[in-house]
């Protein structure tokens, strides 16, 4: 999945030992440096040759009207799409007046090394130029974890075996604008195919010009925003250090800032530039002001001294180790890809403050850089088992968004809130409302999340004080969605969510989709229990939350009342959960027999071509298996499995996650681990061969689920730590870190035992495989293990459903769409033929 000559193993760094002109995309997406806040792709320091120069901070976006064909009431108007920052990180090498460029340059020795735990990216290069001058250069790229609006780039030049002219260009290109390295000339869109997981392009100037200028060795460059109207600032400041002799020179405009160093270089006398780079963006504060923030910035790292950040770097990511790493015995090739993608997340979440988690982190374009529910079902669990603090801070972004939330459901029609399928700012950003919209459970998958952190955490300050508007209005939500149906036949009551469309977006706006179902049903009841302890446990915060919210005496009980009644769809004929009310009708896609050319299915046939089938973008039942696992039995999730896995394409990389933990669960343990190193090289093998367009983080969320709870066998049902673990065959060990109710507890698991030890803290009370154990403060347990679960070889095949008979009486039949034109037979009025452009897939022989 990954070639090692050109990315060697090392169980701590992320190694490229050769430069790829065609491959350069997805290096710059596996070398970006970030924080949560601002984030270097990584390019170049030469700054010529790209996929996307990129330099992206955490919520700076533009704004552009949605033009549909054929508008409606309620369709989202406004979209949004992250902008491209000004960006700093040019340091261009000359030797002789001549640069040097990747493309055809005389690269004796090149390495650039991604180091996890120094939080640095480092390149090393032997350049010999056309004259036969051995320069070598050294580059250091840092993105501060501790200092958010800070980045430091350096390099030193060394010619080793004469003398030289050396030039160093340092510059500030808004590259947003312009890419030329004058500037101020809009940028066509490059030539692509069609892919809807880009981000928009705009194609009239985005950033205004505030402010330019230059005071000695630093520079600044501040603009406004053409429609958003957010603001930004960038300075930056240059320290030189050489016993060569130098001439600086400078120049500024409105879309460029230069730094130049004329150096009379001695051979073997190296030259080091250290540019200190500040960001600062607001939503309104004038962009004077934030060019002062960045040179307060600036002030504050100079007078600290660069090497004391570097050293502060590693001393952060120490911390972030110690409490987040994952290790697996025996095996340094998925060590190493394990601890990027947790380092993904670190440089995705850490200093996000309030902000979202984009879909991309800060790493490229991709998906506009907007927020989804990725966050809160495959990011919120590692941060909230590992670094609470950022799950908090998650959490709040979704508090800050209920009054757009609110104003979303009342355009809907619906009471309570309505979280926007795809947003920066709050606003539903989704211009297709079948796949975006009408995804109703977001609201179930925020509440899900916010539960998940309070359990872990017994963070109840913030839940009684924020969280709770979050539960009361989202429950609010699916108590307007729904109704009650009654029928002659049966005097039971039941409740239904129609008109929704579930994780699986080859299905859309359905009836009684299961996810959508059993995810409303667990918000419904955690509204009602929260509202229920809080009266008896803060009732001053549960006064201020009645007066606030409006909260009326009938509205919990409505909310359980509908939590019991819940429609949970289940055919007998089939003896599994159909995904929605009418799955079970359609015709199976053959994926067995369906060309790798036309996947993924999106990119190759039309929504409504793909909504007829029994097919799926990714696990959806599945899913709800995992996330409330406590609700259904072992042979109903053995049973659900093995009907939707053969039906499962796993265009989204959020699928593999899920289903390498319920393959692990249910017996499937070779599948599990096939799944579970799909998720694992999603963009370090460029998988999806969309790597280039930034990190997949929800799917770097999902790996540490997979480890945790799919191999570890996690889980924390009912508030309740639990374990069965499923660790794979050739594993001798798994050991990993969590933090529950604030006592660390370190788990290691074997073939035939397992350990858990806790730091500080309080006792903690969990159960392995149904046995009740309780672990004291410093105290380690060994528990013993039988065997690693139930194994079963292969994988599942929906032939197994041949001889199944729906419940009109069809049997199943599983083909592939191909193109028919049916022609009339001359003379024989009566009679039509089917003559096929193609020849169709023969019907599978199951029907």
């Amino acid at each position: 999945m990954i070639d090692r000559d050109r990315y060697p193993i090392d169980p701590w760094r992320l190694i490229e030992t050769s430069y790829s002109h065609d491959e350069v995309g997805v290096s710059e997406t596996l070398f970006a440096v970030g924080n949560g806040y601002l984030g270097l792709r990584g390019n170049s320091p030469e700054g010529r040759f790209a996929h996307e120069h990129g330099t992206f901070i955490n919520g700076f976006h533009e704004v552009f009207p949605i033009r549909h064909a054929e508008q409606a009431y309620g369709f989202a108007e406004v979209g949004q799409t992250i902008i491209n920052a000004p960006d700093a990180k040019i340091m261009r090498v000359y030797v002789d007046d001549e640069p040097l460029s990747l493309d055809i340059a005389d690269v004796r020795e090149y390495e650039r090394v991604l180091d996890m735990r120094d939080g640095v990216m480092r390149r090393r290069i032997l350049w010999v130029t056309p004259s036969g001058k051995e320069v070598l250069i050294e580059d250091e790229r840092l993105v501060s974890f501790e200092e958010k609006h800070l980045a430091i780039l350096r390099q030193t030049v060394t010619v080793l075996n004469a003398d030289a002219p050396v030039t160093i260009s340092c510059q500030i290109i808004n590259r947003q604008d312009g890419e030329d390295v004058y500037g101020g000339t809009p940028v066509a869109p490059k030539k692509a195919g069609f892919d809807p997981r880009r981000a928009e392009r705009i194609h009239q100037r985005v950033l205004q010009p505030q402010e330019y200028w230059q005071d000695g060795a630093r520079s600044a460059l501040a603009y406004k925003a053409t429609e958003s109207e957010m603001t930004i600032a960038v300075v930056a400041d240059h320290i030189i250090t050489t016993d060569n002799e130098y001439d600086p020179r400078r120049l500024i405009e409105p879309d460029i800032a230069k730094n130049v160093f004329r150096v009379r270089a001695k051979a073997g006398v190296p030259v080091t530039v250290t540019k200190l780079v500040s960001y600062h963006t607001s939503r309104g504060v004038p962009a004077r002001e934030l060019v002062d923030r960045c040179r307060r910035t600036l002030d504050r790292a100079e007078a600290e001294g660069v090497d004391a950040f570097f050293t502060g770097q590693r001393e952060w990511l120490d911390a972030f180790w110690d409490r987040s790493d994952v290790r697996i015995g025996g095996h340094d090739d998925l060590q190493q890809a394990t601890r990027w993608c947790l380092f993904q997340l670190a440089q995705a979440a850490a200093r996000a403050d309030g902000l979202g988690v984009p879909a991309k982190g800060v790493s490229g374009s991709g998906y506009s850089g907007h927020y989804f529910w990725d966050t809160e079902i495959y990011v919120l669990p590692f941060l909230a088992y590992t670094t609470p603090q950022w799950a908090r801070n998650a959490l709040r972004m979704r508090y800050l968004m209920l009054p757009a939330a609110r104003r979303r459901a009342r355009q809907l029609n619906e009471a309570g809130v309505l979280f926007p399928w795809r947003t920066i700012n709050g606003e539903e950003a989704s211009a297709y409302y079948a796949a975006g919209t009408a995804q109703y459970h977001i609201n179930a998958d925020v509440s899900f999340a916010l539960a998940k952190y309070v359990r872990a955490t017994g963070d109840t300050e913030f839940l009684y004080r924020e969280g709770v508007d979050i539960a009361v209005e989202t429950a609010r939500m699916w108590a307007s969605l729904g109704f009650w149906r009654e029928t002659e036949l049966d005097s039971e009551r039941s409740f239904h969510i129609h008109g929704v469309t579930g994780p699986d977006e080859y299905t859309t706006v359905v009836n009684d989709n299961l996810f959508t179902n059993v995810m409303a049903r667990f918000n419904l009841r955690f509204a009602a229990h929260t509202l229920r302890d809080m009266a008896l446990d803060a009732p001053e915060d549960y006064r201020l939350m009645v007066d606030r919210l409006g909260l009326a005496e009938h509205e919990i009980e409505s909310w359980e009342a509908a939590a019991e009644a819940m429609n949970i769809p289940f055919s007998d004929a089939f003896g599994i959960h159909p995904q929605d009310a009418v799955f079970l009708e359609k015709e199976v896609w053959d994926l067995e027999n369906t060309s790798p050319d036309q996947r993924p299915l999106l990119l190759h046939f039309h929504p409504l071509v793909i909504y007829r089938y029994q097919v799926l973008k990714q696990a959806d039942v599945v899913l709800a298996l995992f996330l409330q696992g406590n609700h259904f039995t072992a042979e109903e999730k053995l049973a659900d499995f093995e009907y939707y896995d053969p039906l499962t394409t796993g265009d989204s990389t959020l699928s593999a996650v899920v289903q390498a933990i319920l393959a692990a669960e249910v017996g499937y343990q070779d599948l599990a681990l096939r799944y579970f190193l799909e998720s694992i090289y999603v963009d370090l093998g460029d998988l999806h061969h969309n790597a280039a367009d930034g990190v997949h983080v929800a799917s770097a969320g999902g790996v540490w689920t997979a480890l945790v709870s799919g191999f570890g066998g996690m889980r924390d049902h009912f508030g309740e730590l639990s374990f069965d673990p499923r660790l794979p065959a050739d594993w001798p060990e798994l050991s990993f870190t969590l933090h529950w109710q604030a006592t660390r507890l370190q788990v290691t698991i074997t073939r035939d035992r397992m350990w858990i030890a806790a730091g500080p803290g309080e006792a903690v009370e969990f159960s392995v495989r149904g046995a009740r154990y309780v672990v004291e403060p410093e105290q380690e347990l060994m528990i013993p293990l039988a065997d690693q679960g139930p194994v079963i070889p292969g994988r599942p095949s929906i032939r197994q459903f041949a001889d199944v008979t729906r419940d009109d009486g069809s049997l199943l039949s599983a083909s592939v769409p191909v193109v028919t034109t049916s022609i009339p037979i001359v003379g024989s009025p009566e009679t039509f033929e089917s003559v096929p452009e193609q020849l169709p897939q023969a019907a599978d022989p199951m029907s």
